[in-house]
């Protein structure tokens, strides 16, 4: 881990510039105390990073469950009922380590992940933009297109002009050329600029501004377009910002229902991620799922136990980790700790970075996501793969993360019952030239199940009087039963239109047989026989 700590010490930075104001957001999106935000993000690098087997994945508080935890606080009776959800939530997610439930991730269709990246990039593109010109009406970590302010992601934009302010929107401009200017030509010039990574300069040239034109009314940037880190008064207060769990409602019916839908989403999300993450991966590493689903419930239990919000792996943060040069799981965790020495020792020195310039940060992150050449790519892969790739990414910016998912992979299991449908059989009809007789070899496929019905019923039905049909049944080593039934219904019009069947198989062939459910019943009993 300490092997590649040039390369993930300067990533942690920059990962630690894009968490902090996502995990203050989501605090707020979910209706919880700034701090918890903070605290999950601690857990999420520190023990979680730890814990886990993926390389290059960074966990925090997810903008997926802040409208659970938002409905949940209220409906529990408070934050700490709350976090018993999250304590139980993270129990739960090592019982589904233990029944390897990690395997679900891996039935993703790569489509989808793809549409998933794309779609969040673009998402994270639209509610930036607001951030840049500094209206700052939504929470930064509010993702879903229904907002917590009552509006949604394009109405907002559309109100930047109500609120929009010169000095935000200067440095944000400023800010913005620093990381083009780092990513296009001083990141290739020399060590120097790949240690100190672009957004820790476009950072720090923001607090800059902000100190030299606090006094200027035009061109100075007010409080509220600062990052807002609470700062305790004295050692007491700060430890007072942790929140405990009433486990006195642990009985509690709606307890448990929240705490099984904290880990159902949360495992949903982090195995998504996973897949998403791994894909990204330069080095194409593979992350241990079963395992990844132990360290989010150890990180949930952690998290609830001190008052934090529930994690998850987070692709914000993991792609922003790969595209900044990360190697390993140390920038992480060196994340991690960044975020609590940060927020210990100099949470004045956070409260001075303004918001624009993170969005800025965040924007070339969600452009590196939703680059126009991923759509050139998957439209160049036909429609099977380019239609669940854009529902996906339309269901990701018009609803939430999961539901965009949801859409995509159905469509996803659509067209596979389509292809299922159409590749059920191979059909070659001839004529022979003595007799002008029509001779049909139906050829079927490895596995035909009742979904192939309707296309074999069809090839069936066209069969004209006096015609010859040989079914191949050779390859076949499953038959479904309402095939079989298609076929035994179909021997009685064919006696009508005197068409001649012959069916081959591995037993032999047989023609016009008497009864097709006992010939290949048998059949199969043969094979387990043979195979047994």
């Amino acid at each position: 881990m300490f092997k590649h700590l040039k390369s993930d010490l300067p990533s942690s930075i920059v990962v630690f510039f894009v968490a902090l104001p996502l995990c203050l957001g989501i605090a707020l999106a979910s209706g919880a105390p700034l701090f918890s935000g903070l605290i999950a993000g601690i857990v999420g690098g520190i023990i979680v990073g730890a814990l886990s087997g993926s390389s290059l994945g960074v966990s925090g508080p997810a903008a997926g469950l802040s409208a659970i935890v938002l409905v949940a606080i209220s409906s529990l009776g408070g934050y700490q009922n709350l976090l018993v959800a999250v304590v139980l939530g993270g129990v739960i997610q090592l019982l589904f380590g233990v029944l390897k439930a990690g395997i679900i991730g891996y039935y993703f269709p790569s489509s989808v992940i793809k549409g998933m990246l794309t779609g969040i990039g673009i998402i994270i593109i639209l509610k930036q933009i607001p951030h840049f010109f500094g209206y700052d009406a939504d929470p930064v970590g509010d993702l879903a297109f229904a907002q917590v302010d009552g509006r949604n992601t394009f109405s907002e934009i559309a109100r930047i002009f109500d609120g929009i302010s010169p000095g935000t929107t200067l440095i944000a401009v400023i800010g913005m050329a620093v990381l083009v200017l780092w990513e296009s030509i001083l990141g290739k010039k020399g060590k120097i600029f790949k240690l100190v990574q672009g957004p820790l300069v476009a950072v720090v040239l923001g607090i800059l501004y902000f100190v030299f034109t606090q006094d200027s009314e035009t061109w100075g940037i007010s409080k509220e377009h600062l990052v807002k880190v609470p700062v305790p008064d004295d050692f007491n207060s700060f430890i007072g910002q942790f929140t405990f769990p009433n486990f006195k409602v642990v009985g509690e019916p709606q307890i448990w229902i929240t705490a099984f839908t904290i880990a159902l989403v949360a495992s949903l999300e982090t195995l998504l991620c996973v897949e998403a993450t791994d894909k990204l991966d330069p080095k194409k590493r593979t992350t241990p799922t079963n395992r990844e689903l132990f360290a989010q419930g150890a990180g949930n239990i952690i998290s609830g136990m001190i008052g934090g919000l529930p994690v998850t792996q987070v692709i914000v943060r993991s792609s922003a980790n790969i595209q900044s040069g990360g190697q390993t799981k140390m920038s992480a965790i060196l994340h991690g700790f960044l975020l609590l020495i940060s927020v210990i020792f100099i949470p004045n020195v956070l409260n001075l970075i303004p918001l624009s310039v993170l969005a800025a940060v965040l924007l070339l992150v969600g452009y590196k996501l939703a680059k126009p050449a991923t759509f050139k790519r998957m439209w160049g892969l036909g429609w099977k793969q380019f239609v669940p790739f854009i529902i996906t990414i339309v269901g990701i910016v018009f609803t939430d993360l999961l539901i965009g998912i949801s859409l995509g992979l159905a469509v996803g299991v659509v067209i596979i019952l389509i292809k299922n449908y159409q590749n059920s059989h191979f059909l070659h009809i001839r004529k022979e030239e003595k007799t002008g007789q029509e001779v049909v070899k139906m050829t079927l496929a490895e596995e035909v199940s009742f979904i192939n019905k309707g296309a074999i019923l069809k090839e069936l039905n066209k069969l004209g009087e006096h015609s010859f049909l040989e079914i191949d049944v050779r390859k076949t080593r499953y038959l479904d039963q309402d095939i079989i039934e298609i076929l035994d219904d179909f021997r009685y019009r064919a006696n009508d239109k005197n068409i001649d069947i012959k069916v081959i198989s591995e037993r032999g062939t047989i023609e016009n047989p008497d009864d097709y459910e006992k010939f290949f019943n048998k059949d199969k009993k043969e094979n387990l026989k043979v195979t047994g």
